[in-house]
């Protein structure tokens, strides 16, 4: 649609009949001398009289001209735009990061894929993880991975299929044998510092409990709270498990309940499965939908119109003066004679 700008310049349309309205012609009075031997005069001055000045009249033309030139300026000025149609950019209000386990006790194999099959348990969440991530549609997805130590795998991307293949390519022991919770909860507060996302969570998978974090993840969790991230925790694995291998279930429920999360234990697949299942409910899609107009300027075609006109009468009238000047050179020619 149209739409202009600068709408109250279209009072200016007004100028132009206010001036011809209150300005009069131009009127001059002399003072003449009428002789009525004129002629005899000049035959004894040897001094013929030259014609009478030429009143300039304004070509009928201009009548239609000048109005015109005014009211395109004044549409110039008004600024004419013309408003394409809306376009929506959906954007999303969340970062998620996902956190995994990689110590050696996760190549367990205790789990049974759909074919009922054993797998390990990290191929377990492999599995659901890339189901999870599919359905992220409009999330900003984060990978890091932890065993020793936590290592960001993935920033922030809404390049879903990149944070797969990087899923994908992990290994169980890549990251060392031990079990770094703490630590992996603090390298997701470094990289949600720079997040401007109204919701941030993060989701922690593990089997075991924290064996060697330089930060406590009880201390982790306050932070996190503090800074509005919400840390959801599932326990994967053998909950009767011992030695390093036993899961501290105490721990990552405090980890949740801290952050207004929520902790999950899973011990097959299928348990796994509804646990994302119902993450997906607890941390359902929150966009925003943003709508913009394209507005693309119009002001140079009345102003382009109002040029070539003015360019074109000029050029027209300067060759018709000429032209009656050549057809009156033979004519005074003749007099002359």
């Amino acid at each position: 649609m149209l739409q202009f700008e600068h709408p109250w310049f279209f009072l200016l349309l007004l100028v132009q009949p206010l001036v011809w309205w209150l300005s009069p012609p131009y009127k001059e009075q002399r003072d003449s001398l009428q002789i009525p031997y004129l002629q005899r005069l000049a035959g004894l001055t040897r001094q013929m009289p030259s014609k009478a000045a030429v009143i300039l009249r304004r070509p009928k033309v201009l009548f239609f001209l000048l109005p015109m030139w005014w009211a395109l300026i004044v549409i110039a000025l008004a600024r004419p735009v013309w408003l394409a149609d809306p376009i929506e950019k959906i954007e999303s209000t969340r970062d998620l990061m996902l956190l995994v386990d990689l110590s050696g006790s996760m190549e367990t194999a205790d789990f049974k894929n759909p074919r009922g099959q054993r797998i390990s348990r990290l191929d377990a969440v492999k599995g659901v993880l890339e189901e999870f991530i599919e359905r992220r549609k409009s999330d900003r997805l984060g990978l890091i991975v932890f065993g020793n130590e936590p290592f960001l795998q993935a920033p922030f991307t809404k390049d879903h299929e990149v944070v797969r293949t990087l899923l994908n390519q992990t290994r169980t022991k890549m990251a060392g044998v031990q079990t770094a919770i703490g630590d992996a909860i603090g390298l997701a507060l470094k990289h949600f510092e720079s997040s401007k996302c109204e919701h941030r969570v993060a989701v922690l998978l593990t089997d075991g409990n924290d064996t060697g974090s330089k930060v406590p993840p009880r201390k982790a969790a306050e932070i996190a709270s503090q800074r509005g991230i919400t840390v959801h925790t599932v326990a994967v694995g053998d909950p009767k498990a011992a030695g390093e291998e036993k899961m501290d279930i105490e721990a990552l429920q405090a980890i949740s309940r801290t952050t207004k999360g929520s902790f999950f234990k899973a011990d097959d697949r299928v348990q796994l499965d509804t646990i994302y299942r119902k993450l997906d409910e607890i941390e359902p899609e929150k966009i925003k939908a943003l709508s913009y107009r394209p507005k693309y300027p119009l002001f140079q075609w009345p102003a382009g119109a109002v040029l070539v006109t003015f360019l074109a009468y000029h050029l027209l009238m300067r060759i018709i003066s000429r032209f009656h000047r050549v057809s009156d050179r033979p004519e005074s020619a003749m007099t002359h004679l």
